[in-house]
């Protein structure tokens, strides 16, 4: 398992699935707001990518994230678009709401940034984000990204068009948390 200050990322656990599940992918808004796509139900028991882990996929590594102070699951953490040539990735991260607002989001990106950066050897991170996720921005900031540029009008969320932000990190500029 990978430490932060407050998170742990571990593998994926079958009784992690129904909870994520019904917290995160169940939940319209939020589902609408974090994928590229629409959303749509998922029957009980289906092997959907989001939620069950494909060990053989070198592009995408998926994490549970879990409270260190009692183990608790409290989201999902992504390594995804993993290019080894340009040794380039992206993050993603989605907390249940019960976790939101408590400094989690800053801890889960530092913990992917020292995956990417220390264990796989990448020379870049980026992260795309919603304008309005203040929460995402903020996290990413403290982690020493910054803003690149704003996608106008590239993510169709919910019968509108919202602006992304693209963030970026190379690994001379971070900054590692000496905690870990």
């Amino acid at each position: 398992m990978l430490r932060g200050s407050k998170v742990g990322l571990r593998a994926r656990h079958d009784d992690d699935i129904p909870v994520l599940r019904a917290e995160l992918y169940d939940d319209v808004v939020n589902a609408s707001r974090a994928e590229a796509g629409p959303w749509r139900p998922i029957t009980p028991g289906a092997k959907d990518r989001r939620l069950v882990v494909d060990d053989t996929e070198q592009g995408h590594v998926p994490f549970s994230v879990i409270e260190l102070d009692g183990g608790t699951l409290i989201g999902t953490a992504t390594l995804w678009g993993i290019d080894n040539h340009n040794r380039a990735a992206h993050i993603g991260l989605g907390l249940l709401p019960s976790a939101r607002g408590k400094g989690y989001g800053t801890d889960v990106v530092s913990v992917l940034c020292h995956y990417g950066f220390v264990v796989r050897g990448l020379h870049r991170l980026q992260i795309e984000t919603l304008e309005d996720n203040t929460a995402m921005l903020r996290s990413a900031e403290r982690n020493g990204f910054v803003r690149e540029g704003v996608l106008r009008s590239s993510a169709w969320v919910l019968g509108q068009f919202l602006d992304e932000v693209l963030l970026g990190l190379l690994v001379q500029d971070w900054k590692p948390d000496s905690t870990r």
